[in-house]
């Protein structure tokens, strides 16, 4: 299977300057230019947990495997070069199940530039799980970091929040285009993306720049999904907005007397600002005569 495989893969597989040996050798080389830095992250998701196989599409699975670790490079301002991809295929149909993934995985590849470059494949008596190691680069001292926040940023967040489970999470655009005409026109400080939820992505954005924020609730930018969610199951759409986690939207601090041009500017993704960063340690809502203590809340991974 795995050879017949790989000869397909390696026919669907576009050629792209930047990988000198792709897949077919025992390791991948990449070229590198001497002015940049390596940028890399990796995420692995599973059946059971981050999709279900029984009810999702294959090519919408693949997408998000390769879409969260996009998200990744987004926040920290980094240029996607290549991708390693390893699947652990169920027994059952695998090789179906292999080439139905790998639709979206490519197709993901091919709208943001990354090459493919090499991965792994084994069959077992398990879930389908899909590791990939994605691989950016970025000026040198120039990546985005959760650490770079200053007290009185203005705190910026992009797209709309909550409900992801009806279909973003599966479905979502990872913010590589915003972040990259953000990186080259404005001045961004600290950025980290949305994963595990709001109020617990902000957290750990505050607690790596030693900032606090005082946050405008009803500035939050509710999706129509956590309104659809709401009428379903109950509980507050904006509950779902601070804490369902999977938006894989940016959170962005910048200085205030930026926000306005950043806002008012025509990026193709609307940015909302939902609060400033403050001395003061911890999550804040802030109201008109008094200031309340939050607790960040989301997806705990093993809690």
């Amino acid at each position: 299977m795995e050879q017949s495989f790989l000869a397909w893969l390696r026919g669907r597989q576009r050629l792209l300057p930047q990988v000198a040996v792709g897949i077919g050798d025992d390791a991948a080389v990449i070229d590198w230019p001497q002015s940049r830095q390596l940028v890399t992250s990796v995420d692995t998701i599973v059946d059971g947990v981050d999709f279900l196989l029984d009810q999702h599409s294959p090519a919408a699975i693949g997408h998000k495997a390769l879409a969260v670790n996009l998200s990744d490079l987004a926040a920290m301002a980094a240029d996607p070069v290549a991708a390693l991809v390893a699947i652990s295929l169920p027994n059952e149909n695998a090789t179906q199940v292999a080439a139905a993934v790998y639709e979206g995985i490519l197709a993901t590849a091919a709208d943001f530039g990354v090459a493919i470059s090499g991965g792994d494949i084994t069959c077992y008596d398990g879930p389908l799980a899909i590791s990939i190691t994605i691989i950016g680069q970025a000026e040198p001292q120039k990546s985005w970091l959760r650490s770079g926040a200053q007290p009185d940023d203005a705190v910026l967040v992009s797209g709309s929040l909550g409900g992801s489970i009806l279909q973003k999470h599966l479905a979502f655009t990872p913010r590589v285009r915003l972040a990259q005409q953000l990186r080259d026109n404005f001045t961004i400080n600290a950025a980290i993306d949305i994963s595990d939820g709001l109020l617990l992505d902000l957290d750990r954005l505050c607690a790596a720049s030693g900032c606090g924020i005082e946050l405008e609730l009803d500035r939050v930018p509710v999706s129509e999904d956590a309104q659809a969610l709401s009428h379903q199951g109950g509980g507050d759409p904006l509950e779902h907005a601070l804490g369902d986690g999977e938006d894989y939207e940016l959170i962005l601090t910048c200085p205030a007397d930026q926000a306005a041009e950043i806002l008012a500017a025509d990026l193709g993704t609307p940015l909302t600002q939902i609060g400033a960063l403050t001395s003061r340690t911890g999550l804040w809502s802030k109201l008109p005569n008094k200031l309340i203590r939050l607790s960040p809340r989301g997806f705990v991974h093993g809690g």
